[in-house]
């Protein structure tokens, strides 16, 4: 049987190696909650977070809240974004008020609350399906704001519409290849003493984006530097839709979070040990 005390838990993944592929402003979460079961964390980004090249829609947006019924977020970065156009705008919370507003997971429903603002929805399962089933009998013939990323799944805006919700999709950051991480990444994975025992996806752009970092083609093509079958490196998925697109590139999902949330992701990692 496991030890259950403090120093029992905090050796669980003593002699694991983790490569974290978050963005360096959020890795911090992710890698804390790694390095207090006793692993050794590597922080490689495999995305990193943009201002759009125009805050036009936003801000036209953001200007005119009261016209909306619902906001959705489905990012702490879209939250970031957006709050740092509000202050830019000299907006303040006032226009927020009357407003609803849909998380789509408690990390998301957290940066909101930060900002004083009530958080309606939060789904059961944090992705963009699960958002739509929670808003399914609420937004019928009401205008919805959803603030995302340059490019995202199209599920939200798309089944809200067909639900009678007018959507307005807005971008309020872009995400990128960091160029720095394709070197040390191929290092990390070539060395002897150094090589990954497990590497963390949170996102489909950070499976597509460590992809392509190894030199293959986005949506498609697996990296040949996880090692063979009986020695390569684990690879775990935040969660379903995640894990969808490591096995459309032809990459193995070894372990997911039940719970689709960063401690969800390290308790999937510490089981497997």
């Amino acid at each position: 049987m496991k030890s259950t005390s403090k120093s029992g838990t905090a050796a669980l993944l003593s002699g694991v190696r983790v490569l974290v592929g978050r963005t360096r402003h959020q890795a911090s979460a992710l890698s804390s909650g790694l390095r207090d079961l006793g692993a050794e964390v590597l922080e490689i980004p495999f995305i990193e977070i943009r201002k759009p090249r125009s805050y036009k829609a936003l801000d036209e947006a953001l200007k005119n809240l009261t016209e909306y019924d619902w906001l959705i977020l489905t990012s702490v970065n879209g939250v970031d974004a957006l709050w740092e156009r509000l202050r830019k705008l000299h907006l303040g919370g006032k226009p927020m008020r009357h407003l609803k507003v849909a998380a789509i997971g408690p990390a998301t429903r957290q940066a909101i609350e930060r900002h004083g603002v009530k958080v309606n929805v939060v789904p059961k399962q944090y992705v963009a399906e699960s958002v739509v089933a929670s808003l399914r009998r609420k937004v019928k013939g009401k205008r919805v704001l959803l603030a995302r990323a340059k490019v995202a799944r199209d599920v939200i805006p798309r089944e809200l519409r067909k639900l009678g919700a007018r959507v307005d999709v807005v971008e309020a950051y872009e995400t990128v290849i960091p160029g720095t991480s394709r070197q040390r990444l191929r290092a990390a994975l070539r060395s002897r003493h150094g090589r990954p025992d497990w590497i963390t996806f949170t996102s489909s752009s950070t499976v597509r984006n460590f992809v392509e970092l190894l030199g293959g083609k986005r949506g498609r093509g697996r990296p040949r530097h996880l090692g063979n079958e009986d020695d390569r490196v684990r690879l775990a998925s935040i969660g379903p839709v995640t894990s969808s697109t490591l096995r459309e590139l032809g990459l193995p999902v070894d372990t997911e979070a039940a719970e689709y949330t960063i401690p969800g992701l390290i308790k999937a990692i510490s089981s497997r040990r």
